[in-house]
Formats: C-alpha cells, structure tokens, sequence
C-alpha cells in the first residue's frame, strides 16, 4: 500500500497526463480517458522513478548477460548453488546410453538438447524469420500445445491422443520427430488516427508430415513463445491474496478490465493452486515449471514426471533406450540436480532499469498509466514467504519488486485467441506478463519480437494486438500524437 502522499503525487500525475491526451484525441478517447481517471486505485498507483525492480535482489547489467546473473542479496553458499544450477541448465543433454551418465536421456522426442535452447542467455525466443525462408528455420523456443475437447484427472487440457500435449519436431536416432512445422504470415495493414500507417504480421501456423498419422479432428493448438526467465521466484513470492485482491479491485470499477486467477494442478505440491507461469497462468511454481520443462521439451524424466511422453502409436518412441541408470532411481534427472537448477531459476535477478529519470520516460509513464495500461499492468508488490524454502532463497522475501503485472487471466479479444481451454482459461484469455526487462531483449537476445507467440515486433506492435478487455487502452495509445506514443513506448522500454 502507498503512502497518502503518493497517492496524492500519483493521481496528480495522472489526471495530468490525462489532461494531455484529451487535448489532442477523439470523443471516444476523451470517454476513456475518463474512465480511466475514474477507476484509479492504490494497488495500481505508479511507483517512485527510483524502485528497483527486484528491490535488494536487482542488478545492474545492460549487455548480454543482462539476464543471466544471481540475485545481488545471494550468500556464498546460495552463489554456488546457482553455478551449479547455471550448468545444468545451460548445457546439452545427450542421447543414452552415453558415458556422460550425468546427463543422459534426451529424448525420444525432444524440441531442445538444453534449458538453454529455447532460453537463450535466460532470454527470450524468437520465431523463425519467414521473409528468408533460405535461411535456417530454428523452432526451439516456440513450442505447440496441443489438446482435444475435455480435461484430465486434474481438470487441465486433455492430451491429443496421438500426439500427445505438444508437437516435438525432433527425436533421437531411432526415432522420428513427431513432424515438421511451417510458419507463414498475413499482413494486417492499419492506421494510427494522425494517419501514420502501420502493417501487422498476423502468423498462421501448419503441422506437416506427420509422422505418427493425422490428429484428432477436434485438435487444438496454440504456440507459445519462450519468454525470459527473470524474477520467476520473486514473482512466486508475491502472496496469493495480493494477486486476488487485484482480481477484486478490477471487478469492482466500472471499466473492462476484468481480470480473473487460474487455479492449476501442482505436482511439487500435489493441489490445486493459484497459476503464476505460462502464457495461460497454467502453472503455479518454478519447480512444476521446470520439471516440466525438462520433461515436455528435452524429453527427461524426474521423480513428479517420470513417464516418457510417447503415445500409444509412437512405437519407436516407446522402444527408445532411456537414461535410467543406476543411482537415479528410475528417472533421468536426480532430484538433487534438478532442485539445483529450479534454485538457478528462482533466483535469476531482475536488472535495474535505465534512464528512469528522463523526462520523456516520465512522461511515458504518466501516459501509461493515464491510458488505463497499469490496471493489467500492475506496477509493484512486496513480496511475502517463498513457495519451497530448499528450492529458493530467503533474501527474495521482503522485497518491493516492480514486475508490471497483475498476473491474472483476461480476455484479449479474437485477434489473439488461441481457442484453446487451459485449466480456467479460456481460447481468448492469456495471463498479463511481466514489463521487466522488455527493453533489455534486443541486447540480450537481439531481436524484440513480443506477445505470446512473438508476433509484434516491438511494444508499439504488442498494444496494436490488444483487444477485448484491453481495446480501450489500445485505442488511446492509437489516438496518441506521435511524441506521446513514443514516450509511453520509451518507458515501458525503461522497465
């Protein structure tokens, strides 16, 4: 909760900037500026331009590795751990039986030999360049769910039968990829109200050469992207009643901002719990988040996965030799190995932010916020206890953190609907991902491609996807002169 004083600033701030865009848009903009201005609450309010957005745990990088270092609040012991993390996630697993026991088991069917395949430098993926189809096509960060009508024993998606819970275009020797994926674009032209036209890239997705048969008729797909892997336990951190309570103060204002909490099997913690991770919010911890990584994308089994994902009809699959060697009690990944890499992930720090004093930043920020961006995008939180004390660090406890979001499902309108149910999700809703570090992806990954399957290059393509709940706070930032789309752009960037 923010000061009286802040409040004060912040609603000063805001009807300031306010004031701004209503002089130069529309009737309708003027009507949602409004309403903006009306729905101000202090779980929203707009932190000082000085928070950190990890608190103690942030540090401060802005090259390549700007993703990829320790909480700055780490002991030595804590330090060590997360290097021993670090290796296993980064390095590739191999095909058994091998001589490197230790990391043996990829596959049969695989979308990466590493965590770090798909996240890069801990970043974000990209998907394959489709305006050079000579160039080499690499998919293994954007990874296709798959699922048919119906749930499972835990009320998530119901596996396609054949195919399993998503599409692995590879396998090991021995064992075909399950098929091939192409990728190909509509151009979508429009027009911001100055009359500066603008062209997005709507991807259509097709699953060719399937090597195990067709699919169910009645599949579902939905791509996502690899996102960045930052501040993940100081996200687990933020207590659930936080998170509810911004459910709560959304559905109380007469906007459409109405966000609702996905509840989602845990198999660390064997029940239902709130859902933080995922595109869809369809995962409560890093640890589920990791195993199931491991198991899903490099094919490794572990102690609360340790089936191999074939099918039925992947005969080959099934008779594919596998890493269980003596020791490992079953599995590939022993559980010592894999919760040191759960603590790599947990404790992977936010990077600080740059040029947070800048005028036009400040003025983007004031816009942001004005533009009802912050209602979704919820700035700051405290964080409380920590899920697993053995698989996190006590120093991402206490922390004022700065994630923007509020990590809630919402409704985003037709034009990025995937169709498809997760747990309490629905085709149209997707959960609000974090702003920290977006302006740091072109120098950790090069490129800035965003959304859930990294359509939009760049913020300014990201809010011209916006729809449902969202529409209104995209025609703001549409009716913005050219200088405030800027700004608000230069400070999400600054994030």
């Amino acid at each position: 909760m923010v000061s009286h004083v802040m409040k004060h600033l912040y609603l000063s701030t805001a009807l300031a900037a306010a004031a701004l865009i209503l002089a130069g848009c529309t009737a309708q903009s003027s009507n949602t500026a409004s309403t903006a201005t009306a729905a101000l609450s202090p779980l929203f309010a707009a932190p000082p331009a000085d928070a950190q957005p990890g608190g103690a745990t942030t540090v401060y990088s802005n090259g390549r590795n700007a993703f990829s270092l320790p909480a700055a609040n780490l002991n030595d012991a804590e330090r060590t751990r997360f290097v021993v993390g670090n290796s296993f996630f980064k390095r590739n697993w191999v095909q058994a039986p091998a001589s490197t026991t230790a990391r043996d088991g990829l596959g049969p069917h695989f979308l990466a030999r590493s965590c770090g395949g798909c996240h890069v430098q801990d970043g974000r993926a990209q998907p394959p360049d489709f305006h050079n189809p000579l160039a080499p096509q690499p998919f293994a960060g954007l990874l296709m769910r798959l699922s048919v009508p119906g749930t499972d024993a835990h009320g998530g998606p119901k596996h396609e039968p054949v195919y399993g819970d998503q599409f692995n275009t590879m396998g090991i020797n021995g064992v075909e990829g399950e098929g091939t994926l192409k990728l190909t674009y509509e151009a979508i032209p429009g027009q911001y109200a100055d009359g500066t036209p603008y062209t997005l890239e709507k991807p259509i997705y097709h699953l060719t050469d399937l090597n195990y048969g067709p699919m169910a008729k009645d599949v579902m797909v939905s791509p996502r992207i690899a996102p960045q892997v930052i501040g993940l336990g100081l996200l687990e951190a933020i207590a659930e009643a936080d998170i509810v309570a911004n459910a709560q103060a959304q559905a109380a204002t007469t906007g459409p901002i109405k966000g609702q909490p996905n509840y989602v099997w845990d198999a660390y913690a064997q029940r239902m719990m709130l859902g933080r991770f995922g595109w869809k919010a369809n995962v409560a911890s890093v640890a589920h988040q990791s195993a199931g990584a491991f198991h899903g994308d490099i094919g490794i089994t572990s102690k609360h996965f340790p089936q191999q994902t074939c099918t039925a009809a992947q005969k080959d699959c099934l008779a594919a030799p596998n890493g269980n060697a003596k020791g490992k009690h079953g599995v590939e990944i022993e559980d010592y190995v894999l919760n040191e890499v759960i603590f790599y992930q947990s404790t992977l720090a936010p990077a600080a932010r740059r040029n947070a004093q800048d005028a036009q930043v400040l003025r983007g920020q004031s816009l942001f916020h004005a533009a009802q961006c912050a209602q979704c995008h919820r700035p700051s939180y405290t964080t409380r206890a920590i899920l697993f004390p053995s698989l996190s660090s006590q120093a991402l406890e206490g922390q004022t953190i700065t994630p923007y979001t509020d990590l809630l499902l919402h409704d985003m309108g037709e034009a990025l609907a995937d169709g498809r149910p997760d747990f309490a999700a629905n085709g149209q809703q997707w959960r609000t991902p974090p702003l920290w570090g977006i302006g740091l992806i072109p120098a950790v990954n090069d490129h800035q491609r965003l959304l859930h399957d990294g359509r939009a290059r760049g913020v300014a393509e990201a809010i011209l996807w916006h729809g449902g709940e969202a529409a209104q706070a995209r025609e703001q930032f549409r009716h913005m002169p050219a200088q405030d789309r800027a700004a608000l752009v230069q400070f999400v960037e600054s994030l």
